[in-house]
């Protein structure tokens, strides 16, 4: 077996997956380091992709060449933009995807790539030289080999000692019916590592055939679709293995399906009241943290005692199974206790469960041992991305497998590593609040913690970050050669907005009516254009103001923002910083200006005396 690599990426689900892609596409040489290669992909919950937030990342790491919004494309069942009556900049693209068309897809890309290794056992050890990465130590079976790189991406899910909860009974797992990985938790804390717990949990699948599926309200796909890959647009999927791409004609690309909406009854949570002391999170089996925006219903029972029920929306996972994914009541309480909730809600009065709910607690590293740029504080050429780093959701952990698989084969062939600002990307602030804050829950992205959110809209990810993945190398001929026609299309539509009349008034003046939407633009200009340009020239132009102004307000903060922090500067040498201020500056290590005004523990005054330091500094060596 060939041992020697460019880069190793241990774990092979979203976050692995997209760090192997883009070194990939760098042209190093990948070793992907699985447990199981027929589960590389896999959608572990809700088979959906995208949404508030998330759905901004997504097109994001298509805009750099990454893999997510293609494989969406191929396999969603259900496209439709969430805050659609609200402005551009809080609408987030979804889909409903089918699981195995998914993970099929993905596996096929991965194994198309001459660059990519699959290689299938458990990662135990990292291998160091000194505070350099050279490697790791993987078993497979009995066998125990040497994978010799300069740069390692770690990407476990929620594999580190993974423990799954139902009710009393505990599994060690990290997802059904799949083992744990454990040695590489205890490799971490010998290579002096802060571990912390987190959990998350999955609620019950349904028999479809059980539900009174015709009785419940219907929850539609938007017509038409929106794709989120810039390559759906024109067939052109995977341009390096020549793999035959799907005609624009024929997108979606697979049967559409429709979800139902029930809810969950006043006599189900007294159910779930009358057994909290069987629920983990309740009765002290679990001291572990999950995501406050992702509740399970036992959670939401006592956040929330007044409400009488909640939304459950019932989503099919494939067309190859009567799978149904209960979203909405996460749970890990007992299976008796499970079926009584699904049998109170309107239409599941005879469904039946074919799988229960249950929480899953694992190891995570605390994300101020790392930088923005995914590569460890501690050991150079060591990467970390996922939920190792205390996120939560799909999304976000392929954001961060792109960046990781980036700059490891950056790291790999000797060049400078690369970071995306708050104001360039969510991935950007993402990241930045990863290594400015320590996650008390796992962290989810919302479009409230971007700042520059009337610019960093999911319609206008390829003309943010398109141009900068074509300088980094993510950006093929035929994608970049997309891109160029986007752009031609967004700059004639503009001109047409500027110059055109319409019913007697001036287009321009036209589009700034809050009425005025996507579907009137198009009657006006006609249909030779693609949609996606269409909705971005109108949001350029609805929002044009306000951008001139954010725009001028970034500029007068990018020095501050950008103005990097010295690695000799010593923190604890700086007279008047308060001691809360010291303490957080020698923990999270800022590497600029604008992350240290971003700590906890860190006020304006701390930063002009850090300011006065690097001031002095400065002139003492000049």
């Amino acid at each position: 077996m060939r041992n020697q690599y460019d880069i190793i990426v241990v774990g092979g689900g979203h976050a692995g997956l997209e760090a192997s892609w883009a070194a990939a596409n760098l042209g190093a040489r990948v070793g992907l380091v699985t447990l199981d290669p027929t589960k590389i992909g896999v959608m572990s919950c809700n088979p959906a992709i995208g949404g508030l937030a998330k759905g901004q990342i997504v097109r994001e790491i298509d805009a750099l060449g990454g893999m997510m919004g293609v494989v969406t494309d191929k396999t969603g069942v259900m496209f439709k933009t969430l805050n659609s009556s609200r402005g551009p900049a809080v609408r987030g693209p979804r889909a409903q995807c089918d699981k195995h068309a998914y993970a099929e897809t993905a596996r096929a890309m991965a194994t198309s790539r001459d660059e990519i290794t699959i290689l299938a056992g458990a990662v135990e050890e990292i291998l160091l030289d000194g505070t350099r990465v050279r490697g790791a130590l993987m078993r497979a079976g009995d066998d125990v080999i040497e994978l010799l790189a300069p740069a390692v991406v770690l990407t476990t899910g929620t594999f580190m000692r993974g423990l799954m909860h139902r009710g009393q009974v505990r599994t060690p797992g990290g997802r059904v019916g799949e083992a744990p990985a454990v040695g590489i938790s205890a490799a971490l804390e010998q290579m002096g590592f802060e571990l912390g717990r987190l959990k998350t949990g999955t609620p019950p699948r349904l028999r479809r055939s059980t539900i009174d599926w015709d009785g419940l309200d219907a929850q539609l796909g938007d017509s038409p679709p929106t794709p989120f890959s810039e390559m759906t647009n024109d067939g052109v999927w995977n341009v390096r293995t020549g793999e035959p791409g799907i005609p624009r004609a024929s997108f979606p690309a697979i049967g559409q399906l429709e979800c139902r909406i029930t809810r969950t009854t006043a006599e189900a949570h007294e159910a779930i009241r009358a057994n909290l002391h069987r629920a983990p999170l309740y009765n002290g089996q679990l001291d572990s943290t999950g995501p406050r925006y992702c509740p399970s219903i036992e959670d939401k029972i006592v956040r929330f005692p007044d409400r009488e029920s909640h939304h459950v929306f019932l989503e099919p996972e494939s067309h190859r199974d009567e799978s149904v994914y209960c979203n909405g009541i996460s749970s890990s309480l007992p299976d008796e206790v499970q079926q009584q909730i699904v049998h109170l809600m309107p239409g599941c009065e005879r469904a039946e469960i074919l799988r229960y709910g249950y929480a899953v607690e694992y190891d995570m590293v605390r994300p101020h041992q790392i930088d923005a740029t995914c590569m460890t504080k501690r050991y150079a050429g060591f990467f970390l991305a996922g939920q190792i780093n205390g996120t939560t959701g799909y999304e976000e952990a392929a954001g961060q497998g792109l960046l990781a698989g980036l700059n490891a084969a950056k790291f790999a062939s000797g060049e400078s590593l690369v970071t995306l600002g708050r104001e360039e990307a969510y991935i950007g602030v993402m990241m930045d609040d990863l290594v400015t804050k320590t996650p008390t829950e796992p962290y989810r992205m919302f479009t409230s913690r971007a700042e520059h959110r009337l610019t960093l809209r999911a319609d206008n990810a390829a003309d943010r970050l398109t141009e900068k993945g074509r300088t980094l190398g993510l950006i093929d001929d035929h994608r970049w050669e997309r891109f160029t026609t986007r752009r031609r299309e967004v700059a004639h539509i503009d001109t047409i907005i500027e110059e055109a009349v319409a019913d007697g008034r001036r287009l321009r003046e036209l589009v700034k009516q809050p009425h005025f939407g996507i579907d009137d633009l198009v009657a006006t200009i006609g249909t030779e254009y693609s949609r996606g340009a269409a909705l971005t020239a109108l949001a350029e132009r609805q929002y044009a103001g306000y951008i001139a102004r954010q725009q001028a307000e970034t500029r007068r903060q990018a020095d501050m923002e950008h103005r990097r922090i010295p690695g000799a500067i010593q923190i604890e040498s700086i007279p008047g910083l308060r001691a809360e201020a010291r303490e957080a500056l020698a923990k999270f290590q800022p590497a600029t200006i604008g992350q240290a005004g971003r700590l906890e523990g860190v006020n304006p005054a701390d930063v002009s005396l850090l300011l006065v330091a690097m001031r002095r500094r400065a002139q003492r060596s000049s």
